[in-house]
């Protein structure tokens, strides 16, 4: 078992999102990591060449961990709750991957609506912010939201929109939040 900060050596070639950039970058088999960051089902990747990545838990074989449990879908026991709480609970499984904090408790959720649809099922609109306007994890987030509540069951649509006004700043974060981080 590798533990975080231990250096590893990548298994095999995976595809990773450059952090705060957002661009696609290959990690090659060979290359020498550090885990930063192992939260939700993604990976925060400090690399031997001096950038910090974020990579699927489909890939996290490659840096010699297990395959998480996907986090994509609620489970048996959750079936009996309201959609707002199931929605909520993916919205706990979603990280900055900058920030130990995941996206909910930081702040980043300014509203969801849940809106039934005359066929039947549920469209979901949520707007969401990040901690600086121009991160370029923007997209890589609002994927990973739109994802995770499409997977929820009675979920026929989604719109996750970026939105930068009011601008984020940490009094939007939960009390647990600046705890986990200090400041409190």
């Amino acid at each position: 078992m590798v533990g975080p900060g231990e250096q590893i050596i990548i298994s095999r070639e995976i595809e990773a999102t450059q952090i705060p950039a957002g661009n696609k970058v290959t990690l090659r088999k060979g290359m020498a990591v550090r885990i930063t960051q192992a939260l939700g089902d993604t990976y925060t990747l400090f690399t031997d060449q001096g950038c910090m990545v974020r990579i699927e838990g489909k890939d996290a074989d490659a840096i010699g961990k297990e395959i998480p449990k996907s986090a994509q879908t609620s489970s048996t026991q959750d079936a009996h709750l309201p959609l707002e709480k199931l929605i909520e609970n993916q919205l706990r499984t979603c990280y900055d991957p900058e920030i130990p904090v995941n996206i909910l408790d930081l702040g980043l959720i300014y509203g969801q609506k849940i809106v039934p649809l005359p066929e039947g099922g549920n469209r979901i609109e949520i707007e969401m912010t990040l901690t600086a306007p121009g991160c370029g994890m923007g997209p890589v987030l609002q994927d990973e939201v739109k994802r995770k509540i499409e997977n929820l069951p009675g979920v026929k649509e989604t719109d996750i929109q970026l939105v930068f006004s009011p601008p984020w700043g940490p009094d939007r974060m939960s009390d647990a939040a600046k705890l986990q981080l200090g400041m409190l």
